[in-house]
């Protein structure tokens, strides 16, 4: 495993060749950190699945360079889809659409859908430009972690999470920290009207301003399987409790307004929810390296992204002992 810091041209050509050859690339999104494969490469995406532990019918999101290459991976695009990707991408949002013949099994988990997004942060997309040069269809990236564990938002938390399972052939490019630092809007363009299966940076309000209406998983039966749907989720080794009463020892994480209580540990204090939502991961994976029992956060309020890191926050708890 090789890594390449603030990758230059020739080095992120390096790593397209390296895609195209059947490798993995750990690549920065303005997100995640992404583990990418090609997507039509059934033995390289197999890779993926075993490296990240993921279970192999958890579908993966497929990354592309343009607009334009929709319609090789997906059929009975709706307007309003059309709409949302001429909106906003390149950006953090995904799109369930119909699959085209291209999408196979190994991508969709034997469903009839593929999720599709274009990221915005120059790395990934030069990345997914030269393997398009070289013949490339498309990369197959889920977040660059154990499955579900905390998403990567910088190279050194991939590197420490994946080394022991990634080859001498693969590659890391570390682009720096994720400008939005929690995964993308995940959007189910297959029926009439667009359901949000995952909140994220695109937040419903923005989806509502384009489309007239959105729809809510919570709030309309949906069988899709799509990333980060399953309840517990984006877990630490720590439990994560969500409220305001502590212990002392335990980890807190709260804007910066909320007083640290007495005799914790100060993980995070972010001034607005933009930053909330960039710092979470690595406060998060902090607490575990200070071997912390307990990380008590207090969830930041409100609409738009907020929504966003209210739901992963809640995934993390799952299933955990919480004080309120």
């Amino acid at each position: 495993m090789q890594v390449f810091t603030n990758p230059t041209h020739s080095e992120i050509k390096m790593a397209a060749k390296s895609l195209k050859d059947g490798n993995l690339v750990a690549f920065p999104t303005e997100t995640v950190y992404g583990l990418g494969a090609d997507a039509v490469n059934e033995k390289a995406v197999s890779r993926i699945y075993s490296v990240k532990g993921r279970p192999i019918d958890h579908p993966l999101i497929v990354h592309i360079s343009s607009a334009e290459q929709l319609g090789k991976w997906a059929i009975d695009i709706p307007d309003y889809a059309t709409k949302l990707a001429n909106k906003f991408w390149p950006g953090p949002m995904t799109l369930i659409l119909k699959k085209s013949e291209l999408a196979q099994e190994f991508i969709t988990g034997g469903q009839e859908s593929i999720g599709l997004r274009i990221p915005d942060q120059h790395v990934a997309l030069k990345l997914l430009e030269e393997f398009e040069v070289l013949g490339g269809l498309g990369v197959a990236a889920p977040s660059a972690n154990r499955f579900g564990s905390i998403s990567p938002t910088t190279a050194s938390a991939v590197e420490i999470e994946l080394s022991s399972f990634l080859g001498s052939k693969d590659l890391i490019l570390d682009g720096g920290q994720c400008t939005i630092g929690i995964e993308s809007s995940i959007i189910d363009c297959t029926k009439a009207t667009p359901v949000v299966l995952r909140p994220g940076a695109v937040s419903i309000e923005m989806l509502e301003r384009v489309t007239g209406y959105v729809s809510l998983r919570n709030s309309i039966e949906s069988n899709i399987k799509a990333s980060g749907l399953l309840e517990s989720h984006y877990a630490p080794k720590a439990k994560v409790s969500l409220g305001v009463r502590t212990e002392p020892g335990d980890g807190f994480i709260a804007l910066a307004e909320i007083p640290t209580p007495i005799g914790t540990v100060r993980l995070a204090s972010p001034k607005s929810n933009q930053e909330y939502a960039q710092v979470l991961y690595s406060a998060l994976r902090l607490g575990d390296q200070f071997g912390l029992k307990n990380i008590v956060v207090v969830e930041p309020m409100g609409e738009g992204l907020a929504v966003a890191i209210r739901d992963r926050l809640n995934k993390a708890a799952s299933g955990k002992t919480m004080r309120h």
